[in-house]
């Protein structure tokens, strides 16, 4: 995955993981990251995130910033933009470039306000109430400020369908956020039964809308036909639900047996296993459940699941012409439907 990241960057003209650089060095963010250290031996979940920003773990890269470059410049420019190729970098409109900085910047802000801990079921080992308190207090206001700054550049590309694609998209984060918070309420989730239709559902408004709304929002920037925008978003949706699946799955094809990751049991594999395997008999097997789903239909087919989303991102990049960028958008989808 880093290897396919490092090699798609040199694509599109310089690495994204410093793209949100400009907003994250600022006064104001520098300030909000002193009064973060005050968190320090607390289990507030605003310091990984702090940490996260500082260490690239392997799957947290800047994808989707990468991802809007990368299919930018697969398109190029349309007939009707041809004039304006000279605002062009490494085959990328300046507009394009700010649109991916903008998606990061919104993706950021809902990881910080993911953040938040519900002060009703904290343990006393999870550090004082009073330092509880104020670290969601700068989880709220740290993700309002990144996601102001993100509406502010929004607006200066001046164009109402672009910021209608992405204000939608912010709508459905905070539906899918909505969604997963109330579950997360319940005892364990255990009395979560959903299909994996409804699971569908729920992924593409937590963690695909917003990728495949600013890669049709790209198109939209350089003037492509409705055709060309349709596939960029099917792109962008197919691939993000391959990466979901992926990360669903590592707890179950981990090649180490003495791996025990935690996994949800609202991932992929558990809720495919449930469908195969009946509610009662389900709740019969939670004691021993990783076990029982990696013996079980449910990660096969959610590998099944993941590679078929693979196709059709694939099968969408098809109408883009021949280029490395393209070539790269493929690497990503092999990298996240690959398995051992």
């Amino acid at each position: 995955w880093s290897q396919v990241v490092s090699e798609a960057e040199k694509i599109v003209g310089y690495p994204t993981s410093f793209m949100s650089l400009r907003c994250l060095l600022s006064d104001e963010l520098s300030n909000i990251a002193m009064q973060v250290r005050k968190l320090v031996g607390t289990k507030h979940p605003l310091l990984d995130t702090a940490r996260g920003f500082v260490y690239d773990s392997r799957n947290n890269l800047q994808m989707r910033g990468l991802v809007i470059l990368l299919i930018s410049k697969a398109a190029g420019p349309s007939t009707a933009e041809l004039s304006f190729q000279h605002n062009m970098v490494s085959g990328i409109y300046s507009s394009q470039r700010s649109l991916a900085e903008i998606t990061e910047l919104i993706h950021t802000a809902f990881l910080v306000h993911r953040g938040i801990v519900n002060i009703g079921e904290l343990k006393s080992c999870d550090g004082p109430l009073k330092d509880m308190q104020f670290g969601n207090k700068m989880a709220v206001l740290s993700g309002d400020f990144l996601l102001a700054n993100a509406c502010t550049s929004l607006a200066q590309l001046q164009n109402t369908k672009v910021v209608e694609l992405i204000s939608s998209a912010i709508g459905d984060l905070v539906q899918g956020i909505y969604y997963e918070n109330s579950k997360s309420s319940e005892e364990n989730c255990l009395t979560d039964d959903i299909g994996i239709s409804t699971w569908k559902e729920q992924v593409f408004l937590s963690h695909s809308a917003l990728l495949a709304k600013s890669c049709q929002a790209a198109m939209e920037l350089a003037k492509h036909s409705a055709e060309i925008q349709d596939m960029a978003f099917q792109y962008g949706k197919h691939m993000s639900m391959s990466h979901k699946l992926h990360l669903d799955l590592q707890p179950f094809v981990k090649e180490s047996s003495s791996d025990t990751m935690a996994f949800s049991l609202n991932s992929a594999p558990a809720v495919l296993h449930q469908e195969f395997l009946g509610r009662e008999a389900w709740i019969k097997q939670i004691r021993e459940l990783q076990e029982a789903i990696k013996a079980g239909k449910g990660v096969t087919s959610a590998i099944d699941l993941c590679r078929c989303h693979g196709n059709r991102a694939l099968a969408a990049l098809e109408r883009f012409p021949p280029s490395e960028a393209r070539a790269a958008l493929a690497n990503i989808v092999y990298a996240v439907t690959r398995f051992p």
